[in-house]
């Protein structure tokens, strides 16, 4: 009895061992040789294939009991169950490849709502499986519309800005400009709360708010680099609050004070004023910000908890400061000579209608001497912040009830509300006091409040509070988020449990916030909280308008307010109101961004999410393949896509599913890495019984292709035989254009040492199949020898182009020229010419075909006719040559007493041959004589290409593999290539 740590109970039985060591046909040959000390066979070694398990620990499933805890850990809550080891023992078999997965997953319908799980492997027939499935209780307690999303968002936006900056803007920007202002950037707030509230409502989400978001639609990439962007927007705004809440106490009560040197303006533009101006001295600021950030981190450490119980007592202050303030507009009387004060006046609002940009000092203060000069981009910068905080409700999703229905309603009721309060208030403050005050007095709202000041300082003081606490819970949620994902290792610090607090991630915000804190200037943290806030909104907008616009299966939000259009319209209003505010501010928060992508693209683990990005590439993908169509493609844009056939003819290496230098050979077909490799295994055995061992065999496969760095996918079949199987997938295998045109596989060298008699038959099988098929085919003879990326080889690449082949074999040369490997060698182009030919105009021929297709190679014709029984043998080539006419002879005897005695006529391999043994030796010595002139010419050479023989009508296939064995004799390194009817060439342009 087996118990995992998800409450999996398994009794499992000792009989009928499963294996999963079954090779290809059940046959014995030698290790290949000269590469067991390969670095790729050593390194191989170790790799896990990420899904396999050994073979010897499996066994048969026949009792399954699931219990799903109430006390589930947090792997459990995600859905992980434990899978088997890999590293147990093998069964000797020709591929030792195949895992099986030691444990059969049953998943609930919890499992759905966290990431993608491998599916379950369904019992064998006759097993008993009982499952019970207890509902899972809360570990926490779960907020709802109000207090976990509403409140907090009403908090962040109804922040310092609309009690202190306000009516200063509405004074700058006058009456027209100020509304202008609220709707440019309330809608672009607005548009991206319809974008959060659609990408929100389509599924369950996790901790993380617009991290998550983002980063499930967009990438983990993109996901990680905006939200570790908005994480410390979210950082510094909490310093930003924490500045506006002190910056008005010490306003309130001046003898507050640690240090005297606070600034006091009595002139504004050169004119007395009747009320002076004070600005809080910075050392204050600082030494106040600090005290109160510490006091909010111990609140944010005593968890969700303890923020639900202050949060009513940072808002309620807030209503009644709302309150008193509208209050005080009706009923404040003409004072003007006193304050400026006018009562609501049709006159103050007609003056004030128009904007007055100019300079200010650092307070804010109009000085025509002043460095800081106002206009409507500046102010953009300086009000959007109190539009902010939209996500407040969502950073904290993990806390929500019902994240589907609590974001929309919430955030989208706490903009609205906003949006609505911060028109009207732009219409009665340009109607209630002159341009002068509006511009002088930062607490207008404390001074026209109803029925004293001091409500407007407490409520001003506990709403940015509120905000600032708001901002110190959330971001640390945020990094916290960031950090699970596991993508970044180096934010495994701030990891925390599910249901616990994130206490490190709290004392890194805590430091950020105070470090902005030091700064002590508010309108220079402002723009940079801007940046980042509209760097997330335009990610939000941009997820939104790509699933929207792939508009997948999957993209089913319940929010149906939604449309690709507005949320681009989102995307570029937040692109536009960055540039508008600073374009050095953008250029940097974009390039942070970018360094912070590229980072996790290097560094960063892989995650599949299931992106939008994946999709769009799919779409990208289908609809180039209906452009391409099934028509044949110009030679200028033909590329090759081999498939790369593993049959490694003996033994592998163990965990090596593939021979170690075929990957490096498919990389040398490829120009500067395009191209796509398609690595084919075939499984002999039932398709039913070998499914989940062809699965472990695809995923071994894979992790293959990935260490070797070599862009291809991996495909097993399972067949009963190898030439059924190869036959199907050279018809089947691809789509349109993109179906592989080159079969490349190794010269299976052994077959006669080993007496392996069916390999010629399926080895020649495979050659016809190519043809009819009209695929191109590149046999590698001396794959064991062939270099890797590290080998530089020098000398030269000889081709004998001796029948035409569409320019397959010189465009191969080219290609392996563009590798480093052999980018230092030479090609050599042998013509083979019959003796009365005219060897100078085949030259001058060949020469001038080659320069219109821009090779450089130098020609070499060679004379020699077809069939010489008399020509002269090398002596190295003798003893292969007479032995393979004995092994021909004694096997067509055989095949003679056979016939002879059944009373059939010759059979080979199941198949009538007819056998013409004049033209049999003619090949013989045909081949012979090719060999004589490779050794003769290309002893040195560091690759030789030769054109591949088809394989005779009505000729055993043991024949053409005694015709090919007598070709490669003492060549190390032999591509045998033939192309297919079509060029691959063209010589214009």
């Amino acid at each position: 009895m087996a118990t995992g740590n998800n409450g999996v109970e398994i009794e499992t039985s000792d009989d009928n061992e499963i294996s999963s060591g079954r090779g290809l046909g059940g046959r014995k040959y030698t290790p290949v040789f000269a590469h067991d000390h390969d670095r790729a066979v050593l390194e191989m070694s170790s790799i896990d294939p990420a899904a396999s398990s050994s073979s010897s620990n499996r066994n048969d499933i026949k009792k399954i009991k699931v219990g799903m805890q109430s006390n589930m850990s947090s792997e459990g809550r995600d859905g992980s169950l434990p899978n088997g080891g890999v590293n147990g023992s093998h069964i000797e078999s020709k591929l030792e490849l195949f895992g099986f997965d030691s444990l059969v997953n049953i998943l609930g319908l919890k499992s759905m709502a966290g990431d993608p799980i491998p599916a379950p492997s369904s019992p064998r027939d006759g097993d008993d499986v009982t499952i019970n499935i207890e509902r899972p209780k809360s570990a926490s307690i779960k907020l709802g519309t109000m207090m976990g999303v509403f409140v907090p968002c009403l908090q962040n936006i109804l922040g310092i800005i609309y009690y202190i900056r306000f009516s200063w803007i509405v004074g700058m920007a006058g009456i027209g400009e100020s509304l202008l202002l609220v709707a440019f950037c309330g809608s672009c707030t607005f548009l991206t709360t319809i974008s959060l509230s659609a990408i929100a409502t389509n599924g369950a989400m996790k901790g993380g708010g617009p991290y998550y978001l983002i980063g499930r639609a967009l990438g983990p990439e993109v996901g990680v680099s905006i939200g570790l962007c908005f994480f410390l927007g979210n950082a510094v705004a909490g310093a930003l609050y924490v500045l506006g809440a002190v910056e008005t106490f010490l306003n309130a009560v001046p003898h507050a004070g640690l240090f005297r040197d606070t600034e006091t303006f009595v002139r504004v533009n050169g004119t007395d004023i009747a009320q002076p101006v004070s600005s809080p001295s910075l050392h204050d600021l600082q030494v106040y910000g600090i005290i109160v950030t510490i006091i909010l981190c111990f609140i944010v450490f005593g968890g969700v908890k303890m923020i639900n119980r202050v949060a009513p007592a940072f808002l309620i202050p807030v209503l009644f400061s709302l309150v008193s303030i509208f209050i005080g507009i009706f009923l404040a009387r003409e004072n003007h000579p006193v304050s400026g004060i006018t009562g609501l006046s049709l006159e103050s609002f007609k003056d004030n209608w128009s904007s007055e940009y100019q300079t200010t000092n650092n307070a804010g203060v109009p000085d025509p001497a002043g460095r800081i000069y106002w206009n409507f981009n500046a102010l953009v910068g300086l009000f959007f912040p109190a539009v902010t905080g939209i996500m407040a409700g969502s950073n904290r999703s993990a806390s929500l009830k019902d994240t589907q229905r609590s974001i929309p309603v919430g955030t989208l009721a706490a903009t609205l509300t906003t949006s609505a309060l911060y028109l009207v208030s732009v219409l009665f403050f340009g109607a209630l006091a002159t341009r002068e005050k509006l511009l002088t007095d930062r607490l207008l709202t404390a001074t026209v409040a109803w029925p004293f000041p001091a409500i407007i300082y407490i409520g001003i003081i506990l709403s940015t509070l509120g905000a600032a606490l708001q901002s110190l819970t959330g971001a640390p949620r945020l990094l916290a988020a960031i950090a699970n994902d596991d993508i970044l290792p180096v934010l495994n610090y701030f990891r925390v449990a599910d249901g616990s607090e994130p206490h490190i991630a709290t004392l890194f915000t805590a430091f950020l916030c105070i470090g902005c804190v030091v700064i002590g200037n508010l309108d220079l943290i402002t723009p940079t909280v801007t940046m980042f806030y509209l760097l997330c909104y335009a990610g939000v907008n941009l997820s939104c308008f790509l699933l929207d616009l792939l508009d997948a299966p999957s993209w089913r939000p319940r929010w149906k307010f939604h449309h690709w259009s507005l949320s681009l319209l989102g995307a570029l209003l937040c692109i536009v109101i960055m540039f508008l505010i600073s374009w050095a501010f953008t250029v940097v928060s974009l390039a942070l961004a970018t360094l912070i992508y590229y980072y996790v693209s290097i560094k960063g683990k892989a995650g599949d999410w299931g992106d939008g990005f994946k999709s769009a590439y799919f779409q990208l993908a289908l609809r180039s393949l209906r452009s391409l169509g099934a028509s044949q493609v110009h030679p200028k844009n033909w590329y090759p896509i081999p498939l790369i056939f593993c049959r490694p003819w003996g033994k592998l290496p163990e965990n090596v599913p593939c021979h170690p230098k075929l990957a490096d050979f498919a990389n040398c077909m490829k120009k500067k890495g395009r191209g796509m490799s398609i690595f084919v295994s075939i499984l002999d055995g039932d398709y039913h019984e070998c499914a989940e061992d062809a699965k472990a065999a695809c995923r071994a496969l894979s992790t293959y292709i990935d260490y070797k760095k070599c862009e291809g996918v991996a495909e097993i079949v399972v067949a009963p035989t190898m030439s059924d199987g190869f036959r199907g997938i050279i018809q089947t295998m691809g789509l349109g254009n993109l179906k592989p045109n080159i079969v490349v596989m190794r010269y299976p060298e052994i077959w006669r040492r080993e007496n392996l008699t069916e390999i010629p038959a399926t080895f020649v099988g495979i050659i016809n199949d190519c043809i009819v098929a009209n695929k191109a085919v590149v046999i590698v003879k001396g794959l064991d020898e062939w270099p890797n990326e590290y080998q530089r080889q020098y000398g030269t690449i000889d081709l004998y182009w001796i029948v035409r082949d569409g320019g397959l074999m010189l465009l191969l040369s080219q290609l392996l020229l563009t590798k480093e490997s052999f980018e230092s060698c030479k090609i050599q182009v042998f013509c083979i010419a019959e003796e009365d030919s005219d060897a100078e105009e085949l030259k001058a021929d060949v020469k001038k075909f080659l320069y219109d297709l821009r090779m450089q190679a130098e020609v070499i014709v060679i004379s020699m006719k077809s069939w010489d029984a008399q020509a002269e043998k090398q002596d190295e080539s003798v003893e292969a040559f007479t032995g393979a006419q004995e092994r021909i002879a004694s096997y067509l005897g055989a095949m003679k007493e056979k016939a002879q005695k059944e009373g059939t006529p010759l059979l080979a391999d199941g198949k009538p041959v007819v056998v013409n043994e004049q033209q049999v030796e003619k090949f013989l010595y045909t081949t012979l004589k090719l060999n004589t002139t490779i050794l003769k010419y290309s002893r040195m050479a560091a690759v030789v290409l030769v054109s591949l023989p088809p394989p005779p009508l009505n000729h055993p296939g043991y024949f053409y593999m005694e015709y090919m064995d007598l070709l490669v004799e003492n060549v190390p390194r032999l591509l045998m290539v033939r192309g297919y009817r079509r060029d691959v060439v063209t010589l214009f342009t």
